[in-house]
């Protein structure tokens, strides 16, 4: 008895100091040794009295914090009295532990002496004492290191993302400005098509890239900011702003190729049109001076008689008439040569030798004209016998012939409209040519009634007539050939325009089905923009409220796609109709889509701000009603409503708050919530500042003073240590970026952990 309560003293003073997690002394202890021998096979440390036995514990104990001392790969469970006297000796030779315990009783013991067993481990806890100090000092580094790692690791991944998004953005800047014109309608045609893949489905992964991309880059600051750590400063050229700058200029360049597109379809549209034109008026022309040359050439009045030379001279008048009705149609080919040329048609080469040699006839034609007159004037006589029938027929025909051509030009002309009021235009037109016709028939009728008399003279007084009118080469069935031709033609006019109203008006309602989508999704993506924004400065809600309703907000805009998609059918139908106006609604499909890229980049963006938020609350400790609190103060002084104070707005806000401040103190506030000279305080930073000081965060200073105790007080650090204390990959990590030391009392390979820990927290580089 007198034994057990001796026993029972020596325990109390051995290890009433032992606390491990707030346990009390003996549930201490034990848990210090289940940890300390986890890792060793046949140790399973449950008692203090039978998990002793085979002295495995104990020789683990020992090797665990001087595995210099024992050689435990030898040991052997079935030798246990060899594996205590053992651990006895070197106790007592090495760590000055008095042996307290005679192996064979222990193993011979059903049950060994508790209190015993306690009393003689308490003294290799008590021995090892400063061992555990320095696995604290490791954990604590382990643990700054793991946050630093991650950190780097977030930091490494943003620089990845956005030098591949600003690389696509550099690539596909000068395919966009690239504004090398097709020739052909097809070709510029497909590179629309090709603009609107780009479009559907190149573009809108990489506005998810970029919306990520900032999104990592808030949260990155945020865990930094949280950590205790520099805030993150990307490599020259990638910042955020220099990703949205250059997706600015994206976007600018963008808009012109679009319009570029636009442009030059509608160009080539026209030059279609006008080359047409030019074709045709063209092969009209040249049936018509087919053959004037050589008959202006001829010199057939040297052998005429009177009668034939006064023939040929009323002839000539008349041809001269036909030239001058002709000049009109030289200048229209001329002027749409000209167009051509102005409007960079691709085959103009072509269309200006054309035309230089209609012009060049032109020439000839008024030079022969000029000199057959001349002839035809030396040899003036005045004709006593006229047949003024044969004159007048030649006079009335010409005229009216050239009316005729005229007319079936006009009725087969080439026309080009966009809109029903054009239309309609040219249908009015054609009604008022239609109501010309009477007065027409009655010319014709005229005209067609002076032949009839010259037969009926002819006739009467037997006069063998030719057949062939001196003074013209037309005959009266030239005039009723093309009189039908003129009624033919009427009706298919008519057909053609009726066409073209069905058309605009199959485009009209194309019109109006765009206007009618583009008018409610343009309203509701504003609506959805001002739900949002409210959403963020609610403060009636948690966080996780608010969090859910932007949630809801996302799923709902996500289900509002396949509106989107079909507003982008209907505007793909109708640049397929080459329609490219409409005044049935003021938003044009890049109107929808950037609208539609701003919501979704808000409400991403609305989301991360939520989530950082509540990173910040749950790290700092906030309660809800203090964040509520800080949500008050910072919308009361939001006085532009927009998320953001000036710095006037922010000490107002601060003064409000019971701050002292001056000029130097508020400077430094602000390049604390400022740190890149924004010029506003956003409410992250506003939560971050009013936080500060209240978080427990690791300092260079607790990190420096957690590797001294490492390096046993030494001011600096082996390798071997560092693979001793810490997980592999975390002293492997150290190695490697720790300086080597270069103090005087160093040993060989010493580090340098001061000013690794100096870099850790930006105060140096690392």
């Amino acid at each position: 008895m007198t034994l057990g309560m001796i026993w029972t003293i020596i325990l109390r003073f051995a290890i009433q100091d032992i606390s491990v997690e707030e346990t009390s002394a003996k549930e201490g202890l034990l848990l210090w040794c289940q940890r300390k021998t986890a890792p060793y096979r046949n140790v399973n440390v449950q008692n203090f009295h039978i998990s002793w036995k085979d002295g495995l514990a104990l020789c683990a104990l020992i090797h665990r914090h001087r595995p210099d001392l024992i050689d435990y790969s030898k040991l052997r469970k079935d030798d246990p009295i060899g594996n205590l006297n053992t651990a006895f000796e070197v106790a007592e030779k090495f760590l000055d532990i008095p042996k307290m315990l005679d192996a064979e009783d222990i193993v011979n013991t059903p049950k060994p002496d508790e209190k015993a067993i306690m009393t003689y481990v308490s003294c290799f806890y008590h021995a090892f004492a400063g061992a555990e100090q320095a696995e604290t000092a490791a954990n604590r580094i382990c643990k700054v290191l793991a946050v630093n790692q991650e950190n780097e690791k977030l930091m490494e991944e943003y620089e990845k993302l956005a030098s591949e998004l600003l690389e696509w953005i550099r690539r596909t800047i000068p395919w966009l400005e690239n504004r090398t014109a097709e020739q052909t309608m097809r070709a510029m045609q497909q590179k629309l098509e090709d603009f609107r893949d780009y479009r559907r489905i190149h573009k809108p992964p990489r506005v998810q890239e970029k919306c990520q991309l900032e999104i990592n880059f808030n949260t990155l600051q945020t865990k930094l900011r949280l950590s205790n750590r520099p805030a993150f400063m990307p490599s020259e050229g990638k910042m955020v702003s220099d990703i949205a700058n250059a997706w600015k200029g994206l976007e600018g360049v963008e808009k012109g190729y679009e319009e570029w597109l636009l442009t030059e379809i509608r160009r080539l549209e026209r030059l279609d049109h006008l080359a047409e034109k030019f074709k045709q008026k063209c092969t009209m022309h040249e049936s018509w001076t087919g053959g004037k040359e050589e008959l202006l050439s001829q010199k057939d009045y040297e052998s005429a008689s009177l009668m034939e030379i006064r023939a040929l001279m009323r002839k000539h008048e008349a041809f001269e008439s036909d030239l001058a009705a002709h000049q009109d149609r030289v200048e229209q080919i001329a002027a749409i040569a000209q167009e051509l040329n102005e409007l960079d048609y691709h085959d103009a080469a072509s269309v200006n030798a054309r035309c230089q040699g209609i012009c060049d006839q032109w020439d000839n034609l008024g030079t022969l004209t000029q000199k057959r007159r001349d002839a035809l004037e030396r040899v003036e006589k005045l004709w006593e016998t006229i047949d003024q029938l044969y004159l007048e027929f030649a006079k009335r025909a010409a005229p009216f012939n050239n009316w005729m051509d005229g007319a079936m030009e006009d009725l087969q002309d080439m026309f080009i409209v966009h809109s029903i009021e054009e239309i309609q235009s040219l249908i009015t037109a054609h009604d008022q040519f239609k109501a010309t016709l009477p007065e027409a028939d009655k010319e014709r009728m005229a005209t067609m009634g002076i032949h009839n008399e010259i037969l009926k003279i002819a006739q009467t007084y037997g006069i063998k007539l030719s057949g062939i009118n001196p003074y013209t080469n037309l005959s009266p069935q030239d005039i009723s050939s093309k009189w039908d031709a003129v009624k033919h033609l009427v009706p298919l006019r008519d057909q053609m325009l009726q066409e073209e109203v069905a058309r605009q008006q199959a485009n009209e309602r194309l019109r109006r089905q765009f206007a009618a989508q583009a008018n409610i999704i343009g309203p509701w993506i504003q609506t959805k923009m001002e739900e949002i924004s409210h959403v963020s400065v609610d403060i009636a809600g948690s966080l996780e409220e608010q969090m859910n309703s932007l949630k809801q907000y996302e799923g709902n805009i996500i289900n509002y796609k396949s509106n989107i998609d079909k507003l982008e059918g209907d505007h793909q139908l109708s640049q397929e109709s080459l329609i490219f106006d409409n005044k049935h609604t003021n938003y044009t499909m890049e109107h929808v889509r950037v609208g539609w890229e701003q919501l979704l980049t808000t409400i991403a963006r609305t989301i991360n701000e939520v989530e950082n938020q509540i990173l910040t609350r749950d790290a700092k400790g906030i309660s809800q009603e203090q964040l509520n609190e800080f949500r008050a103060s910072f919308n009361h002084f939001d006085r532009k409503r927009n998320g953001m104070m000036d710095p006037d707005d922010f000490r107002a806000c601060l003064i409000s708050m019971g701050y002292d401040l001056g000029e130097v103190e508020f400077a430094r506030i602000m390049t604390l919530v400022d740190p890149n000279n924004t010029g506003v305080v956003t409410f992250q930073a506003f939560i971050d500042f009013m936080t500060r000081e209240t978080a427990e965060t690791d300092t260079a200073e607790q990190v420096m003073a957690s590797f001294k105790i490492l390096a046993s007080d030494k001011n600096y650090i082996t390798v071997d240590e560092l693979r001793r204390e810490l997980p592999p990959d975390q002293a492997e990590y150290c190695i490697s970026r720790m300086t080597r030391y270069i103090g005087g009392d160093g040993a060989t390979g010493a580090l340098d952990y001061i000013s690794f820990s100096s870099a850790l927290y930006g105060e140096s580089d690392l």
